[in-house]
């Protein structure tokens, strides 16, 4: 079966003649509208255009397919029209609780989308490293590191794996070396921290492995872990979520085989037909998958 979005990309490529032209309409790069069209041939099995020194050109499937992949186009455009309108009755405060690391990565530019979208919904962003309890109130959405969701009454989806493991900035390991085992651990400074439950099970897994004694820096939050890593500090415990879409970091071990964490996305059931709360679980849900499918660098 094909990716519904990957469409888009064919459209594009089919009315500007080159994958170029059709990135700048997009807003996306060259690459990533060349990968998609190449998935949707692929998953199609036809070879939808002909790749020329001038651009590409519709071949005989291309052209057959053409208005069809319009009417679906079409027909998207009046589904997104008609939730636009829908979002637009929704108005009020829709509190999000996460992690800060996700806070001060991954959301900023989704937020931002899902304001200008739609601005009647004021958004109240919650970082505390606590689980908040969606079903007594203390949040309407829940973004989560989880191996699997607890409490009464959650509704959502499993956004991707979120495995955390041992990373490095690229300047740290031309520097001084990649470590690629657990036994080259001993030479290296690690940071330590987190808050709370991740300093738990961060601190329990250093000293199963002799290292605690290699803290030499401990922070409060993920997200001074996150900076002191960037600045070439030493290795830190990570989410592979975030850390592996971070050009400025090198994964140093793999995930231990097996780990479960994942990303959730999570709200109440009481509460997922509220429309300011479905309009957000929605675009949230769509930005995130988006970004989960792009490809990512592990080091």
């Amino acid at each position: 079966m094909f990716d519904w979005d990957d469409l888009r990309y064919f459209l594009a490529v089919a009315e500007t003649g080159s994958t170029l032209a059709a990135g700048r309409a997009l807003r996306v790069s060259q690459t990533t509208v060349a990968r998609r069209v190449a998935a949707l041939e692929q998953a199609l099995g036809l070879t939808l255009f002909e790749r020329r020194q001038a651009g590409y050109a519709l071949t005989p499937a291309g052209e057959a397919l053409l208005e069809r992949a319009r009417d679906v186009g079409t027909a998207a455009t009046a589904l997104g029209e008609a939730a636009a309108a829908m979002g637009r009755e929704a108005s009020g405060t829709v509190r999000l609780t996460t992690l800060e690391i996700y806070a001060v990565t991954i959301l900023p530019p989704i937020l931002r989308d899902l304001h200008d979208a739609h601005p009647a919904i004021h958004l109240d962003l919650d970082t505390s490293d606590e689980p908040r309890d969606l079903a007594a109130g203390g949040a309407e959405i829940a973004l989560r590191n989880s191996a699997s969701p607890t409490g009464g009454g959650l509704v959502g989806r499993r956004i991707a794996p979120d495995p955390w493991t041992l990373y490095c900035s690229r300047s740290y390991g031309e520097a001084h070396g990649v470590p690629r085992s657990r036994a080259e651990l001993s030479g290296h400074p690690l940071i330590g921290g987190g808050g709370g439950k991740v300093w738990h099970a961060y601190q329990a897994w250093l000293r199963r492995h002799g290292l605690e004694g290699n803290v030499a820096i401990h922070h409060g939050t993920v997200t001074g872990m996150l900076a002191a890593v960037r600045s070439g500090f030493g290795l830190a415990v990570l989410p592979s979520f975030i850390a592996d879409r971070d050009p400025d970091l090198v994964r140093c071990l793999p995930p231990i085989e097996g780990d479960p964490a994942s990303l959730w996305l999570l709200t109440h059931e009481r509460l997922r037909h509220t429309p300011r709360v479905r309009v957000v679980m929605d675009f949230l849900a769509d930005r995130l998958t988006r970004l989960a499918r792009e490809p990512v660098q592990s080091g």
